[in-house]
């Protein structure tokens, strides 16, 4: 049965605050545990599976965009 509005409301809510301890503690999961637990007990594991990579896309996505790609520079043969 999918989650109800104010599940799903739930898992939102924990999700940003997860994430926002991740960016207040540069990036120190162990200072954001109990807080991650907590997302991961509002959120059904596909969601936050989910939720999760789409922050690391976004982040990487916005290095792109200040940083410009860099082609890796290992050993030339």
């Amino acid at each position: 049965m999918p989650p109800n509005q104010q599940q799903r409301q739930k898992c939102w809510d924990s999700r940003d605050r997860f994430f926002a301890c991740l960016e207040q503690n540069d990036e120190n999961a162990a200072k954001c545990q109990n807080l991650r637990q907590e997302f991961e007990g509002c959120c059904s594991n596909t969601w936050v599976k989910y939720f999760i990579r789409k922050r690391e896309y976004d982040k990487y996505k916005a290095k792109l965009e200040t940083e410009g790609f860099k082609p890796y520079e290992g050993k030339k043969t």
